[in-house]
């Protein structure tokens, strides 16, 4: 191509993004990940083959400095406070080159993140961010700082964050790439939007570049010797008095205001005790002692969210196969308990969540079954003896009455399980959950011996 004659030599890092390694890596990550399409319509099926035949002038223009990716796609989210998450959606094109860009730069910015910061980062998750939150408590810290910041990733700040970007890499052609995706613009009801500011979530690039303009932040909060856990945009502070949760809410957010120009929600943000607080989806229920955590809790929204994402999969007007009702009920039931096995909540699975979810499996069956003939005949073929439902009126059709009464007697839990695989959650639970507890004593008994040793 004449273009690329009359590129300036490009460095080892932007060379080693377009390398195929790199590209196919990344490939595997955004099929792997699905997602929705962007505006050009194209699925991630496609990839493979698209790449195929357009990866040489693909990888040309991003040499010469030519590559523009196209707007995002806005879409609205719905949040469980009633408002909606702001999503754009860039091209499965663009989301491969931003995954390319995230592999190359992550060995660079990863040493210059704060050790208190577990948000979208390689071996951290949110379950070790609420673990040290466990653990500042039961050092003391009986008071905490809850900030909220308002629309963070609508309002970062171009020059800012291009700023933080060139402290740590001087690629000026992965540079240009990046701020081209800054400035990629939004389609929103056909009209085309300029993005001033903010990065747009939806995209691979998103949660590293909002670690990197958070990054300053973070360091001055160690300058100022606090203990804190920060997960994306959500970061809480821990100090051990009420009148220092005062003070250091005010600095933290004149801070904030000044240096990075984000503002904070102050209907959110609170500075209280830690016991009722509530990070990452858990509510704290004690604040614990020295080398023993304190207890905590699932809370309410995310039960509810739960309960009603249950209703939607097991609603008996879906007009689907058993096997996929319960198919996808495991899933839930398993993603949900893997996210919340640090929470107390053997009781809530085995008295309340579990006799609910198997009577609503049980009035699927019952209303599948069509009638009471064939519905004895579906008991017989499970082996239900004759005795158990015989004298049951299998003909009415109160759905929610009779799933509770002779079809629990009929499709008893061992049934459930081992007939139609329905998951035991409450076994799930007690496995996960007695693996989460070892590992908090062995991270503790490492933290206690490095404190005083």
């Amino acid at each position: 191509m004449r273009g690329e004659d009359r590129t300036v030599p490009n460095t080892g890092l932007c060379r080693e993004l377009v390398s195929v390694g790199n590209i196919t890596s990344a490939i595997k990550k955004v099929k792997a990940n699905k997602g929705a399409c962007g505006v050009d319509g194209m699925d991630v099926a496609m990839l493979d083959e698209h790449f195929a035949r357009h990866f040489g002038d693909i990888r040309s223009r991003i040499l010469a400095r030519t590559y523009r990716p196209m707007p995002v796609r806005r879409v609205e989210i719905p949040k469980d406070n009633g408002g909606v998450r702001l999503l754009g959606v860039p091209t499965v094109v663009d989301r491969v080159i931003q995954q390319a860009i995230v592999q190359v730069l992550t060995p660079v910015f990863e040493p210059t993140f704060s050790d208190y910061s577990f948000g979208f980062r390689p071996d951290r998750s949110a379950e070790d961010a609420v673990r040290l939150a466990q653990t500042y408590m039961s050092e003391g810290y009986k008071h905490v700082v809850d900030l909220d910041l308002s629309k963070f990733f609508d309002t970062v700040d171009h020059d800012i964050l291009m700023g933080l970007v060139d402290k740590y890499m001087p690629d000026k052609d992965i540079r240009r790439l990046i701020f081209s995706f800054l400035e990629s613009g939004v389609l929103t009801n056909g009209c085309m939007m300029a993005t001033a500011q903010g990065t747009p979530q939806g995209g691979p690039l998103s949660p590293m570049l909002s670690n990197i303009y958070l990054t300053p932040y973070d360091k001055e909060l160690e300058r100022r010797g606090l203990k804190f856990v920060r997960y994306a945009d959500d970061c809480n502070i821990f100090v051990k008095s009420m009148m220092a949760s005062y003070r250091v809410r005010d600095r933290v957010i004149s801070y904030l205001g000044r240096k990075l120009k984000l503002k904070v929600n102050m209907e959110k943000t609170e500075a209280r005790k830690t016991v009722g607080s509530k990070f990452l989806g858990f509510e704290f229920i004690t604040n614990g002692e020295k080398e023993t955590l304190g207890k905590l809790k699932p809370t309410e929204k995310k039960v509810r969210k739960l309960e009603d994402r249950i209703r939607e999969i097991t609603a008996r007007s879906r007009g689907v196969r058993i096997e996929t009702v319960i198919r996808e009920l495991n899933a839930t039931l398993r993603g949900w308990i893997s996210y919340f096995a640090r929470g107390n909540m053997k009781s809530y699975l085995n008295e309340e969540l579990m006799p609910w979810v198997r009577r609503r499996v049980r009035q699927v069956l019952y209303k599948q079954w069509k009638n009471g003939r064939n519905r004895c005949h579906k008991l017989r073929q499970l082996g239900v003896p004759e005795w158990v439902f015989g004298k049951c009126n299998f003909a009415s059709n109160s759905y929610w009455s009779m799933s509770g009464g002779p079809m629990n007697r009929a499709l008893t839990n061992k049934i459930l399980e081992e007939r139609f695989g329905l998951v035991d959650a409450v076994a799930h639970y007690a496995k996960i959950h007695a693996q989460r507890m070892m590992k908090d004593r062995v991270m503790l008994e490492l933290r206690y011996h490095s404190l005083f040793v």
